[in-house]
Formats: structure tokens, C-alpha cells, sequence
């Protein structure tokens, strides 16, 4: 039974059910969805059936559970196409490596694959194996397929696995597979409103966002005001347009979109490492490259191993730090010269005080093909606020100033503004 209230009072779900230990979590997570007021029908694969019966899941959901692809319902529906066209979300919770492989190939071999393969509604999977197979180059392989597709994957968790051994692969915490499906629907539209958006399906865009934590000593860092707002913000609108999203997160005040591939870093070092990763010399493993993190500018050359005691002053030998949105594009380009490939969209952010004037020299001294800049102590418009008044900076066209808007506003005119130039670049492959 549903509740009258919740995050998602009066939206219809499909919970699939595959072949893993970790399918008797399902019955709590078809509860947890109820919950939130979700009408949920179930999908079960035959291996499902083996760890749990379709009969509790189908007293509790209130509908009849399809195990069958064959087969068809008691109205003379065919189970699977009934649920692709009547559901707003479908979450596979768990997802075996088997399921991840079928479905990655677009093969139909369950009720499961099959109402994904039909649907146009959002796919939320959350995979559970064992540490061995997650991590297998082809379980990766799969799983990122499913990111291009727009599928939001929520990660399994590090711990004890049902083999005995210890590695990722556990079931993702069941609040925060809601919280997917959550994400999914509020980018989602209501029975009878036009399809969600998915320009941006195929693509991978990288965002960096939150501040970084350049440490004196054990205790104590330099760093800055940033809440990572904003940069969760564009990731967040990317993901609702079926983007595949990896965020560099650091230190922040909001949490990551659930679906982002999440990389944590606390220092500008560490940022570093993270986006030379995704930047080898055969090219960049992106679309477009959001670079919303503030930097700190300066850190201590050298850190104490231990706290410093109290005294009547201390004195910090400060060093500048790397300049990441000017190396990274000079990476870039240096590879696309080498291969001759058309290059991704690459976005840097400016924080100013008092005005914007060194915003056009920002431009063209990192390289970027867009700059987006802001007042920091204009009112609504600093750290931690959630809105923003941006102006958007590009070598072949005028600035454009917006008015004060949410962030998440900002976030989609500026991912409109980056697909114009991707689309040029890069226009994605048509099905023939």
C-alpha cells in the first residue's frame, strides 16, 4: 500500500528483481518506495525467484509479479510492454553481473531487460556481486555502456560479501537507492507531460565542484568558502539529460547527485591526480569538462606532521598552487593536436570580487572555450547561496549576463550554451 505523502506521492515504478543473495533486500526496498508513495509493480527474473517468492512481493506491491517473458497477465497484457509504457521509472535493485551483461547488449532474455529495452522512462540499477566480478575489466565495461545509455548507477558498496570475502560489491544502502529514484523522477515527467529530456544521452561530462583543503598540519588547512553548490548543481542537470557524469568532488556542504560516478579529493594535488586520470595522453576520457571547483590559490609549502601547539603567532611559508583549468586544457589540446580529433567542451569558472573585468582576460589566459564568472559578494550570488547572477565569457560570441536564478537554472542555460558547441564538435550517432 502506498502513502498519501512522500517524494513520490502518486508515481507509478517497476522494482526488477535479479539473481543475487542480495534479492531478499528487495521486499525492504519495495517498502521503502511505498513509503515515499510510490505505486510500485514487480519484475522478476527466474533466478530472482530461486532467493525469494514472487508471492510476497505480490502481496505486498498489490500487483501481479511478471517472471515470464512468455507470459501474459490475467487482462491478456503482455507483462513486461504493459509496465515499459505504464511505469514513469524502472530501478533493478539488485542487478546481477549476468542482467548488467544481457542488458548492456540489448538482449531481452527476462521481463526485466525487456521493459527497459521498450521504455523511454528513467533506469536507475544498482548492482550487488561479488568484489571479483564488479571489478572485472567486462563488468566495467558494462556498467559504463549503461551509463551512456542514461541509466543512473548507484555503486555497491566496500564490506563483507556473501562469499565470506571483503570487496565491493554489497548492495548500495537501500535510503540511498531511493534517493536514485528520487533524482530520476524529479527530472521525470507525469503521465501525459512531454518525455524528459535527454540531449545530452551519450555523453560524458566531468564536473569538479567544492573547495579545496590545502593542510598547515594534521588539524588545520587554508581553504575557501565554497559549498560545491553550483558544480553539484550543473551535474546534477547533466545526469537529467541522460549524461554519463563523473563529479571531482571536494571539500563541500551538499551531496552528490545520486547516479554521479563520484571522485573525492580534499587537496589541489589531489584534484590534480584525479584530472590527469581522466586525461591521458591518447586523449581526454570526456565530452565536456565543467570546472566549477574553487582552487585555493595558495597553500603552505610544507605541511607539520603534527598538530602545532598553541604560541603567540604563527607564520605560514605559502606557495601557489598548480593552476589546474589552464593545465588541463593545455593537456587537452596538446593531445587533440597529437590524434587530430575534435575536442570536448571544456568550461572554467571565475569567482571575482567588486567586478567582472578580469573575466575576459581569464578567458583567453586558460584556454577555455567558456568562462562563467560572478560577483562572489553580490548578494545571492556568493558562496553558499542558492542562486547565482553568472555572465557567460566566449572568445566568438558577446558576454551574455543572466539575471540572479537558482543555480539549477544556471546549470541547465549553461548546459543549453555547451550542447550548441558540442553538437558542432561532436554531434552524436543517429540510429539507422
Amino acid at each position: 500500500m502506498t502513502e498519501s505523502g512522500g517524494r513520490l506521492a502518486g508515481r507509478r515504478l517497476a522494482l526488477g528483481v535479479t539473481g543475487s543473495i542480495a534479492a531478499y533486500k528487495s521486499v525492504e526496498l519495495l517498502r521503502l518506495l511505498q513509503a515515499e508513495g510510490a505505486d510500485v509493480r514487480v519484475l522478476m527474473t527466474p533466478a530472482a525467484t530461486a532467493f525469494i517468492g514472487s508471492l510476497t512481493l505480490e502481496t505486498l506491491s498489490r500487483h501481479p509479479v511478471d517472471t515470464d517473458v512468455l507470459a501474459l497477465q490475467p487482462n491478456g497484457k503482455i507483462g513486461h510492454i504493459d509496465a515499459a509504457h505504464d511505469v514513469e521509472a524502472i530501478v533493478v535493485a539488485p542487478a546481477t553481473a549476468r542482467w548488467l551483461s544481457a542488458m548492456a547488449s540489448g538482449l531481452a532474455t527476462d521481463t526485466i531487460t525487456a521493459a527497459c529495452l521498450a521504455t523511454s522512462a528513467p533506469v536507475v540499477v544498482a548492482p550487488a556481486m561479488d568484489g571479483g566480478m564488479y571489478t572485472h575489466p567486462a563488468t566495467a565495461a558494462n556498467v559504463a555502456r549503461l551509463r551512456e545509455y542514461g541509466y543512473r548507477i548507484v555503486e555497491p558498496e566496500e564490506g563483507e560479501l556473501a562469499s565470506g570475502m571483503t570487496g565491493r560489491g554489497r548492495l548500495a544502502a537501500l535510503p540511498s537507492i531511493v534517493d536514485a529514484v528520487v533524482a530520476a523522477m524529479s527530472d521525470a515527467p507525469r503521465a501525459g507531460v512531454a518525455a524528459a529530456r535527454s540531449d545530452y544521452a551519450g555523453r560524458h561530462v566531468v564536473v569538479t565542484a567544492g573547495g579545496t583543503a590545502e593542510p598547515i598540519d594534521p588539524v588545520r588547512f587554508v581553504g575557501n568558502r565554497s559549498s560545491g553548490k553550483m558544480g553539484a548543481a550543473v551535474a546534477r542537470e547533466a545526469l537529467g539529460r541522460g549524461a554519463a557524469v563523473t563529479l571531482v568532488l571536494a571539500n563541500a556542504t551538499v551531496d552528490p547527485p545520486a547516479g554521479a560516478r563520484v571522485i573525492r579529493v580534499a587537496t589541489a594535488a589531489e584534484m590534480q591526480a584525479a584530472l590527469q586520470a581522466l586525461t591521458p595522453p591518447e586523449g581526454p576520457a570526456f565530452d565536456v569538462l565543467v570546472m566549477a571547483a574553487a582552487v585555493a590559490d595558495f597553500r603552505p609549502a610544507s605541511a607539520a606532521k603534527r598538530k602545532l601547539a598553541r604560541g603567540e603567532g604563527l607564520k605560514l611559508n605559502m606557495e601557489p598552487t598548480p593552476d589546474l583549468l589552464a593545465e588541463t586544457v593545455e593537456r587537452v589540446r596538446a593531445g587533440l593536436a597529437a590524434s587530430g580529433e575534435t575536442g570536448p567542451v571544456l568550461v572554467g569558472f571565475a569567482a571575482e570580487t567588486g567586478s567582472l573585468e578580469r573575466a575576459p582576460e581569464k578567458l583567453r589566459a586558460k584556454g577555455v572555450d567558456m568562462l562563467v564568472a560572478n560577483d562572489v559578494g553580490e548578494p545571492g550570488s556568493g558562496f553558499g547561496t542558492d542562486t547565482n547572477r553568472v555572465t557567460i565569457y566566449a572568445l566568438d560570441t558577446p558576454a551574455e549576463e543572466l539575471p540572479l536564478l537558482p543555480k539549477r537554472e544556471v546549470a541547465r542555460q549553461l548546459l543549453d550554451r555547451i550542447l550548441v558547441r558540442l553538437e558542432a564538435r561532436r554531434p552524436r550517432k543517429q540510429e539507422t
